[in-house]
């Protein structure tokens, strides 16, 4: 069995989470906005209801949640997302949320065996807010710690889930000189044919990505595997550089 086996994982004891989820569920709906609410859940596409919070206001108001929490471990950052993946609204999962900020402030925390409650949280009720920050900055953090986790990230690539995948292609888009290119260009040629937009867009921006590294390198290899990349990978790959 792989590491990340689709078990739903257990919610660990942490006095830390009960108190940031008191705090979090106090704040956020005393500041909800029904009349934003519904245009919100629009643009998502109805994956969720939303409070209505903007960005600006669920920033401020994770920070008070925050203020004073002490450092937490990695059983605590569990425990609050997953705590958190629970609660209905959008805003309780988001890219600004306590649950997602938590993570990429305390990813070094983090230890391979975290990767599990990763994978749950990207597969359950997920859309780009939520897995593109996962795949880069948590993801990212926890393969480039662990390299052995790369075979994990091997076998998202094969899922059927199109979000694990777009997580596997993404999880470097931060590492620069220290991608893994053979593994990049492997994951990019063995999705090409994929017939899902953020699939094909996911292999496009990661190549854009890694082309401010080495803009040759994919260059030669849109060339060389034009044919089998979508036209839409194409031109995201080369936005930035040109064919």
């Amino acid at each position: 069995m792989t590491v990340t086996g689709g078990r739903t994982p257990a919610v660990p004891s942490s006095p830390l989470a009960d108190r940031v989820l008191e705090r979090l569920t106090a704040v956020y709906p005393a500041d909800a906005d029904p009349e934003r609410a519904a245009p919100m859940r629009a643009y998502m596409r109805d994956v969720a209801p939303f409070l209505g919070l903007t960005s600006p206001v669920r920033r401020a108001l994770s920070r008070t949640v925050l203020r004073g929490v002490p450092r937490p471990g990695e059983a605590d950052c569990a425990a609050i997302a997953l705590r958190c993946w629970r609660l209905p609204e959008r805003e309780y999962r988001s890219t600004d949320d306590a649950a997602v900020d938590l993570l990429r402030r305390h990813v070094s925390v983090l230890t391979p065996g975290f990767l599990p409650v990763v994978r749950h949280l990207v597969t359950t009720v997920p859309w780009w807010d939520t897995v593109d920050l996962l795949a880069a900055h948590v993801v990212g953090g926890l393969v480039a710690a662990g390299p052995r986790l790369g075979a994990e990230m091997d076998a998202w690539i094969e899922d059927d889930d199109r979000w694990l995948v777009r997580a596997a292609l993404l999880h470097q888009l931060r590492y620069k000189e220290r991608t893994d290119t053979a593994r990049l260009f492997a994951h990019c040629l063995r999705r090409a044919d994929h017939d899902d937009f953020f699939v094909r867009k996911a292999i496009g921006w990661s190549l854009r990505e890694y082309a401010k590294t080495d803009p040759e390198a994919v260059r030669g290899f849109v060339a060389a595997h034009r044919e089998r990349l979508a036209p839409l990978s194409v031109r995201e790959a080369l936005r930035a550089v040109g064919p």
